[in-house]
């Protein structure tokens, strides 16, 4: 998926999301909370931007300042 290479990817494994069909059923947020669960320290809102947008098929960097915004509030940041 877009903007998720090999060491997200990984991240995203060791908190239980296998593959993009895991990632798609539990969502942006979830995916986010579990991994900065497993790993806090190497997790930041850039894991949430490229989440969100390799959902969306887009770069993390189009996406709109208002949708940063909501996901940062979604997450409590």
């Amino acid at each position: 998926m877009r903007d998720l290479g090999p060491a997200r990817a990984r991240l995203l494994a060791a908190a239980g999301i296998a593959d993009e069909a895991a990632l798609r059923a539990v969502g942006t947020m979830a995916a986010y909370r579990r991994a900065k669960d497993h790993a806090p320290d190497r997790v930041s809102l850039n894991m949430l931007y490229a989440l969100q947008a390799a959902l969306m098929d887009v770069p993390w960097t189009a996406l709109s300042r208002d949708l940063k915004e909501a996901l940062r509030r979604a997450v409590g940041r």
